[in-house]
């Protein structure tokens, strides 16, 4: 497609690959070539470089969210940076049962965590809802106050720039809960030129999930009987600990959850994060991490990781977010009407889309530090690569989203995994693997994507 200006083929400026034998050793300092990333501008680096010995230095260059101090004195002894935030990525060390403890107690009870990096964009005044039309690719006014969905921004390519929660708090105001990535920046450019008669800024205002199957019982014990009565993406205004807090019904896992979004939250932390404790110990709350494993399940897509913004919707399963029908023009529109066409008539105007996979090798317990390749079935040169991979203890599996030629997309189809030698059946040997559906297993909510599959439909509104 003429709009993703494919750059100088990889194989022009690597090292060739010697042979599949020694794919480990020789793609530990080099690029793949063979996987063909000629329509992105930055190729996704390959390099299977594994963990490195690297401190994480602390410094005021990024920020510490409002809950920091907290998340330490609940046992974080690892982080990431997310949004320029730094970002609490552990409390069980290896040595105690690891991130595989932390999912067994999302799975069975209920779970805190600090996820402040989902900064808060605030877009207020009168042409609000115009303007979220004209960056979002659904359609705002099927968004209610008191509402929210999960929607995508996408620039002028048809890429996509992030994929937040937005809330609808008010007739004339919207939050975007954000991902990984510096959306205000963009709101604010599209605007100079735009000209709506709106406000646009982050807003001290810091959220934390808690998730898991005793979530409601835990919220109904801190704000009462109405918390029941919230539908998925509703929201609710409350007090928890005595600060103002609008509570919804969403989350990065695929159990019953919600996130609480505390206003004033520099101020503020420890009391709605002490209430939360405190009512929590009856229902066995524990403080974790992100439950990557449990959204990889869910089929929940993260951003940086799963798809960016020179990945298109119909490339990582978001077609269903470009609406048919939506009559206000929206940035992006034009290209992505264009792919859409092109598919319709059953041509790819992309070589790569994301897929589930099941895989064999011993259970992947931790975060992949690399993106690992994918071969066919024949275990010949890579010709992708593996995006999320985990354990699923239900399913008995590793389980893992990746990125594969269209032709290798369908359900059943079979290829080979290069996994570290840790994870790995036999060392430099690739593990058996094949596309399946997703999700990998359902969800007590079943998002948007899910919903309208049921319906016979590909798009929402």
């Amino acid at each position: 497609m003429s709009s993703r200006h494919p750059t100088t083929s990889a194989s022009d400026s690597v090292i060739p690959m010697p042979g599949t034998d020694a794919i480990v050793k020789n793609f530990t300092t080099h690029q793949c070539p063979s996987v063909d990333q000629r329509e992105r501008r930055v190729p996704v680096n390959l390099r299977q470089s594994g963990p490195t010995p690297v401190e994480m230095l602390i410094s005021t260059r990024v920020r510490k969210s409002p809950y920091w101090h907290l998340s330490h004195q609940a046992g974080c002894w690892r982080a990431t940076v997310y949004n320029r935030v730094y970002h609490p990525r552990g409390y069980v060390r290896p040595e105690d049962g690891g991130a595989m403890v932390e999912y067994d107690a999302l799975v069975n009870d209920v779970t805190l965590w600090n996820v402040a990096v989902e900064r808060q964009i605030q877009v207020k005044g009168p042409d609000a809802l115009a303007f979220v039309d004209y960056v979002i690719t659904r359609n705002a006014s099927a968004i209610k106050p008191m509402h929210g969905k999960y929607v995508i921004l996408c620039n002028e390519d048809g890429g996509i720039l992030n994929d937040p929660v937005l809330l609808r708090v008010a007739e004339d105001e919207f939050w975007f809960s954000i991902s990984d990535s510096d959306l205000e920046w963009w709101l604010r450019g599209v605007n100079v030129g735009k000209r709506f008669n709106v406000s646009i800024g982050e807003i001290d205002v810091a959220p934390v999930q808690i998730q898991g199957p005793k979530s409601e019982a835990l919220m109904v014990d801190l704000v009462g009987d109405a918390v029941r009565h919230i539908p998925y993406y509703g929201l609710m205004e409350a007090k928890v600990g005595g600060r103002d807090v609008i509570i919804s019904q969403t989350g990065f896992t695929g159990e019953k959850g919600y996130e609480i979004y505390l206003k004033n939250a520099t101020l503020y932390p420890d009391d709605m994060w002490n209430a939360v404790l405190e009512a929590g110990k009856k229902h066995n709350l524990r403080v974790i991490a992100p439950a990557h494993h449990r959204r990889i399940a869910a089929g929940i897509l993260s951003w940086g990781q799963d798809l960016d913004q020179e990945t298109l919707p119909f490339q990582c399963n978001l077609g269903y977010q470009v609406p048919r029908q939506k009559d206000a023009d929206y940035i992006g529109r034009a290209a992505l009407e264009r792919v859409r066409a092109e598919l319709d008539q059953g041509r790819y105007p992309f070589r790569n889309v994301l897929v589930g996979m099941v895989l064999g090798g011993n259970p992947i317990d931790d975060y992949a530090p690399d993106f690992w390749l994918i071969s066919d079935e024949n275990a010949g040169d890579p010709v992708g690569y593996v995006t999320s991979p985990w354990y699923s203890p239900e399913l008995g599996t590793n389980i893992a989203m990746g990125y594969v030629p269209v032709e290798l997309q369908a359900l059943g189809t079979r290829l080979k995994v290069w996994l570290p030698d840790p994870y790995a059946e036999t060392p430099g040997v690739p593990v058996d693997a094949q596309v399946v559906e997703m999700p990998f297993r359902t969800s007590v909510n079943p998002n948007a994507r899910e919903v309208a599959r049921a319906r016979g439909q590909d798009a929402s509104s």
